[in-house]
């Protein structure tokens, strides 16, 4: 696992470019547009985008069956606003992580409760930091000091970190899934990095 503070991170394969298009020649926002009138065109943006957005909803979660859960109600709000859509945004992606990052607000308590029980483990060597910056911390799996210091950040803080770290996206996309200004995805972003690295700083 690789957590970026607040760089990307590969950890999910880069974003198509807005201009990406299928066979077809379809980008997610023709696909949206088109469903408008005919709503089975919706099924190819779920087709292109449902593992993507499974993968982090299960990887926020730990639970593949409420991953499904709510992959499968993300989409379904996204049908049901698809008239809301912005169709001068070709890529879909940051809107759909921002219905999703909605959706797993509702499940805030699981996820806290699996990174403070994921912090209780075995502590690492004091030598498992020594070589990593606080600006980018890179793990197989979830260790328990960068547990620790996920499950200290508020709600709002942990979206806005792992939608730029384990979603890939960029700073503008983060500010069009979650719907603040792109300064403020800047300045949270930054009073994170350095909440993270004080929290691993402390379990050296």
């Amino acid at each position: 696992m690789t957590l970026g503070l607040p760089q990307r991170t590969g950890a999910f394969p880069p974003p198509p470019p807005d201009d990406a298009t299928d066979e077809t020649g379809a980008t997610d926002a023709t696909l949206i547009g088109e469903s408008l009138a005919d709503p089975d065109r919706f099924a190819g943006l779920f087709d292109r985008h449902a593992d993507e957005i499974h993968r982090y909803v299960a990887r926020r979660l730990d639970d593949v069956t409420t991953a499904d859960d709510v992959t499968a109600e993300t989409f379904l709000v996204a049908f049901r606003k698809r008239a809301r859509y912005d169709l001068g945004r070709a890529d879909a992606r940051p809107w759909l992580y921002g219905i999703a990052s909605n959706l797993i607000s509702g499940h805030r308590r699981s996820e806290t409760r699996r990174l403070k029980a994921l912090a209780r483990q075995a502590p690492e060597p004091a030598a498992e930091f020594e070589d990593r910056s606080a600006e980018r911390v890179t793990a197989d799996r979830l260790r328990p000091a960068l547990a620790a210091a996920l499950a200290g950040l508020g709600s709002a803080e942990r979206d806005l970190l792992l939608l730029v770290a384990w979603a890939d996206l960029t700073y503008e996309e983060v500010a069009q899934a979650l719907g603040i200004p792109i300064g403020t995805v800047r300045s949270r972003l930054s009073r994170t990095r350095t909440k993270i690295r004080r929290s691993l700083e402390s379990h050296r």
